[in-house]
This record gives structure tokens, sequence and C-alpha cells, in this order.
């Protein structure tokens, strides 16, 4: 296959600009190459077939030169504040053969491998954000730098449904060991796509010397002139290859895989799978197993779900689906949180940082807005003490937080929001009285996780700006914001709780007003399947374990991460609006009355204290791990087809991305949707797919 059959119409071609430097120290001319794709730094340097044939030419040409003896050297570094950020992920969904697949996997091995084979010492200078590809082709480098403040340093091919297949499952253990690769190839990645900083990637071994930015490039040359003249030492610790060691490490990696994914995600094999063999592999045959690992894996449904994953977080998530005009939102200069608990607080520090407007939060007494304050206070602190916020930084946000028993400085706020009690009575006498305080254009908007918008406001003066503002916990790290149109709710309102989403740097989604919305209401359908399948019989053990791979976390682990009152209460208001298909668990409830927080103990298993509340059932009716997936799964799809049969959202994308960003769904799933396509549950429990064939999945 040529490489003008590999060509993807649509690629934003990475260049390559080769310039000749003259090293310090007269240590000689040094060839310089700078990947840039011609955008600024929201659009990352990529490779593609195109860009990959360009680095290639500039490496043959610099090979040619250093036969010659015209070079001393060679270095790669990025535009500002990019590296690279691996394969261009758009060109896969062209490939539609594995013979295909197969030529773009050697394609980046033999372009890069140019590097390694040069005749005169290589570097890499890391500058920037360095992501799959682009830190692989740092490792065919026999030096590298890296900036002290990179801010995203990872291998996330797993997270995807991918392997790090240009070299990474080699390279990388060889040269900092096997633990800590595994951490960067399979941890990592198994971890919600953790990402590490410059400084966490430099004390892992991955380069040999961390340079301040301000003058990083002219200290990476100055290292390269010290390496090439000989005065500059590198010293790197060694790696062992004991076969005891080595295998301890997978068989851990393995344990852990097994733990997040339950199986599921062959991704995670595959690349346990190299590194192991990587122990005793040569480079060429280990690039030939990362080869064909990634052929069968460009082929496979769990990358073109994990791609579709993707896509909707950096794409659809831009561009909410129903919001209206951006030019009807109102300029929010002030903003009013009614109560100052932990996720009154939790707004409040989210609103100030990122919108930099004066927030007033008000509680019953001033004990509990001190504490509120105290805590905003707090969290600012721990940003400065990151370096994350500058001292004049730390005065400024401070000075945006004020507290209050009176709503009396809510009169001048453009946007008020309620973090109050969930219960309908007391959210509607919170904005009773809110609106004899605040202008008639002031938004008003809940961040209740289940109530009616429209019951809330029907007793208003003004219905049309209050809308639901659902955030997910911890408000600082969930990405997804539900913005819930109530029936009387205007555009302007509308328009204005989605600029301030987008403000907040939160992935909004138009919701209709419905019971729990969406995430909430899925979660409380298979948290509540879970719930009626131990009452009837089930370990809990087994239940746990059934979910490995499907969700985030087992089910009864969530109940007690978002604390099994909450869970109860979203439960019951739920089979209120639903009764044939929602309950809410008798166990459960006496779970909350005896004020248990949590159905796991401290050594990580389930608390005994909390099986002996338990109702044991007349007649048990046991199900096996297997039963207890294929039930949740069919619960899943019949709640999803009635959700759109309804118009919760726009379309079954939206579904998944709330699942996503707002529930941590995995990416190898594609969200919820493609899994119920691809075992066919979709079709068993409606007739049909949720998404056509090729969407989420390998074209036919």
């Amino acid at each position: 296959m040529t490489q003008t059959q590999l060509q993807q119409p649509d690629e934003v071609v990475t260049h390559v600009r080769s310039q000749d430097v003259q090293l310090p120290g007269d240590a000689g001319t040094f060839v310089l190459l700078t990947l840039d794709n011609g955008f600024d730094h929201t659009k990352p340097n990529s490779f593609g077939p195109a860009g990959l044939a360009e680095l290639s030419a500039a490496l043959d040409k610099a090979a040619t030169r250093a036969e010659a003896g015209e070079i001393v050297g060679l270095g790669i570094t990025g535009k500002p504040f990019i590296f690279a950020v691996g394969a261009d992920l758009k060109g896969i969904g062209t490939i539609t053969s594995r013979e295909q697949a197969l030529e773009i996997a050697r394609l980046g091995h033999d372009t890069f491998s140019k590097i390694a084979d040069l005749t005169v010492p290589t570097f890499a200078f890391i500058n920037g954000a360095s992501m799959g590809g682009g830190v692989e082709i740092a490792l065919y480098a026999d030096y590298r730098t890296i900036s002290a403040d990179v801010p995203a340093y990872s291998t996330p091919e797993v997270f995807l449904g991918l392997v790090p297949g240009w070299g990474g499952t080699y390279l990388l253990p060889h040269l900092i060991g096997v633990e800590n690769a595994l951490k960067l190839i399979v941890e990592n990645p198994l971890n919600q796509n953790r990402m590490i900083k410059g400084k966490d990637a430099f004390a892992l071994g991955c380069a040999d010397r961390l340079i301040e930015p301000v003058t990083f490039l002219e200290d990476s040359l100055g290292f390269a002139a010290g390496v090439i003249a000989g005065t500059e030492k590198v010293e790197r610790a060694a790696v062992s290859t004991d076969e005891n060691a080595w295998n301890a490490a997978i068989s851990a990696g393995r344990k852990l895989a097994e733990q997040r994914t339950g199986g599921a995600a062959i991704s995670a094999t595959r690349a346990l799978d190299l590194v192991e063999a990587a122990r005793t592999a040569d480079r060429a045959d280990a690039f030939e197993a990362e080869n064909q690992a990634l052929a069968d894996l460009i082929m496979s449904d769990e990358l073109r779900a994990g791609l579709y994953a993707f896509d909707l977080v950096q794409r659809r998530a831009k561009r909410p689906a129903g919001a209206p005009d951006k030019s009807l939102a109102r300029k929010v200069t002030k903003v009013g949180i009614v109560g100052a608990g932990l996720m009154a607080s939790q707004l409040a520090m989210l609103f100030i940082r990122q919108l930099k407007v004066p927030v007033v939060m008000t509680d019953l007494d001033q004990e509990r807005v001190d504490k509120g304050v105290a805590y905003v206070h707090a969290e600012i602190d721990k940003l400065a003490a990151k370096g994350r916020v500058s001292a004049d930084g730390v005065n400024r946000l401070k000075g945006l937080i004020t507290g209050s028993t009176t709503k009396d400085g809510f009169a001048d706020a453009d946007f008020v929001i309620e973090a109050v009690f969930e219960e309908m009575s007391v959210k509607k006498t919170v904005w009773a009285e809110v609106e004899q305080i605040v202008t008639p254009e002031c938004v008003l908007a809940t961040n209740t996780s289940s109530l009616s918008i429209t019951e809330m406001a029907e007793d208003l003066q003004h219905p049309e700006r209050v809308v639901g503002f659902h955030f997910f916990n911890p408000v600082a790290v969930m990405p997804l914001l539900e913005i819930i149109r109530g029936d009387k709710t205007d555009d302007a309102t509308l328009a204005t709780a989605f600029a301030t989403g987008k403000g907040l740097k939160k992935t909004c989604i138009l919701v209709k007003n419905s019971p729990s919305f969406v995430v909430n209401r899925l979660l409380g359908r298979f948290m509540g399947d879970a719930g009626r399948i131990v009452d009837e019989g089930t370990p809990i053990e087994t239940v746990e374990r059934a979910f490995a791979g499907l969700t985030p976390m087992p089910p009864f682990m969530l109940i007690s991460l978002v604390g099994p009152a909450i869970a109860l209460h979203n439960s019951e208001t739920l089979a209120k609006a639903f009764p044939d298909r929602f309950r809410a668990s008798k166990n459960l409830a006496k779970v909350v009355e005896a004020k248990i927080p949590s159905f796991y103990g401290a050594d990580g298993k389930i608390d005994p204290k909390v099986m002996e509340l338990f109702d044991a059932p007349s007649d048990p009716k046991v199900l096996d791990e297997q039963q207890v997936r294929a039930s949740a799964l069919a619960s899943l799809a019949d709640e999803i087809s009635r959700m759109l049969d309804e118009g919760v959202v726009a379309e079954v994308q939206d579904i998944d991305l709330a699942m996503i960003t707002g529930a941590g769904f995995p990416f190898w799933n594609g969200g919820v949707s493609p899994l119920l396509d691809r075992t066919g549950t979709s079709e068993q429990v409606t007739g049909k797919r949720f998404l056509p064939a090729g969407v989420a999945s390998v074209p036919a």
C-alpha cells in the first residue's frame, strides 16, 4: 500500500520546520526540527500520513548530512505550548481494512525509527503538552529535556481502546522500568485518563533534564551542546529485567485491569501482553508485535466506541444541541448563592475562579456562612500552595467572596443559584424570598438533582426566569452540567444559563424537565435494579463484580459515594414518577435510618453492620454475575429508549455524553448506547440499534 493510498483528505498536517542552529561553545551545527501544524495551541500537533511523510523526509535529509559530517546532532521540539499529542484520530474512521490499519502502524514505527538510527546524538525538547505518539516520538531520541510547566503528559491509548503502539510498550519500560511504565500505559488511562505534569514525568525518568520554561529552548540547546562536547554527563537509573520482578509488575497490572474493567477493555490486556513480551524481545520483534496489536484494535468495535466518545467530548460538547442563540444571553456580573454548605461552597469557588465576578453566599446563621466562606478561602490557599494562583490572585479571589445571613446582597445579582435541601417546599420558599429582592431579569437557577423545574417556578411572578442548573459532585472535577428547561423558561434565561455554563468550563447538555433528568435517572434505574436483585437474594459481592467494565464503579460503591440518603431520595422520586419500573429498596431505607454512611468498611469490603440490617427473602432468587449484567443492560436499554421517546434530550449522543462526563462511564464502551448495540441488548429490548452501524463500531 502506497503513502498516497494512506492519505486522509481531512488531515491537519503537522509540518516540520527545519533550521540549522550553531550550538554554544562552538559545539557545531545542530538541526532543530519544530513540529507545527500552523494553528495555535487550541489545535495541537498530531501525526497523520502526510505529516509523517514530511517528518520522514526531514529525517532522511538530516541522515545524509550526518553521514557527510555536516551536523553534530538533531533535536525535535513543538510549537508554543504543544509538543505533540499523537496520531490523528479523525483519520481512523476512514480505515476500513486490517491491511490499512497495519500500514498506518508500520508507518509510525518506520518514521520514528529514523530518529534512533541517526549517526549523531538526537534530542527531544518536550516544550509543551505531550500525549500518545507525542510521548513516543521523544523515546526514540538519545536524550530528552522537559519543561517544568508542561501541563499534560500521558499515554492515553488504553483509555480510548488502543495501545501505545508506535514504540511505547517497548521503549518506555526499558527507559523508566516496568512498574513506572505500567503506571503510564495502564494505570493512569484506567483512572479516568489521568495525566501528569512535566515535573512528574521527569521524576519517573521520562526526561534527563527538567528545565524552566522561560529559557527552555536556550537551555535545552545548551544541554545538547554539553552532551555533544562531553562536558554534560547524563546518568539514568538502571532498569531491571529480572524475570520475577517484571512478571510481578505485569500480574499487578492484570489484577488492576480486571478490577477496573472486568476484562471488558481488550486494549488493557493487549498492552500488558506487549509489555510482558518486551522484557526479552528485540526492537524489531517488539515493534512488529505492536503493529499487529494496533491493526487488531483499529478494526475493533471497542476502539470505534472510544473514538465516538472522544468525538462527543471534543466536538458535540462544544455545540450543545438545542441551545438558544448565544446573543440572547444576559451578562452575569454578580452571583448569589443560597446556602453555604459543601455543595454551595464548591459552587462559590467555581464561580469566583472561572467567572471572576463577586459572589455572595447566604445561610440561616452566621456560623454556617463563616464556614462556607472559610472553605472557599482554604481552597484558594491550596491553589496558591500548588503555584496555580499568584499572591495577587489570592487576594483578588478572596475579595470576590462574601457571606451574609440575609439575601439583601442579591439585589444587584444577575444570577442566583440555590443549593439547599432537596425538598420542593424548601426550594419554593427560597425562591419566593429571593424574588422579592432581585431584579425581574435575574436568572434563578436551581441545582436540584431530581425535582420538577416547572413545579418549583409555578407560584412565582416570573416563572420564565427559573432554570435547572444541575452540577455533579465533586463540582471542580466532574465536567457535566445538566441545564433543564421548565415549561415556562424563556430563551433569554436559557441562553444565559448556557453562556454561564460555558464560562464555568462545563459540558452543558439541554434536558427536558423530567424526573431526575438524565444521569440520575439512568443511575437510579441501574442502582434500583441492583438493590432489587440483592433484596431478592443475590449477594452484594456478586452484584458489585457484575458491573466491572460497565460502570465507573459498582452500584453499592456508588451509593456509598453519593450517600445512601441521597440515593434513597433519588430512588423514591423515580419510584413515585414511574412506579412500574422503579422501586426504593427497603433495605437501603434501613441503612439510611441507621445513619450508616457507606456500604463499605474501612478495609474496603462490605460492612457486616450493613448486612445485619438486611431482611433475608423467604424465597431467595440468586443470580450469577452474567445474569446480573444482562439484567442491568436490559434495564438501561429500556430506560434510554423511553427517554428518547419522551424527548428528554435531543439525541442518544447526549445521553452518552452525559454518562461519560457526569458519571464517568468508560470511553471504551462509548458511554452506554454503543455497548448496548454491541452486545445486541438494544435490539433485544427495543427492536433496533440506538446508533447506525459504523458510527461507534467498525463499518460493515
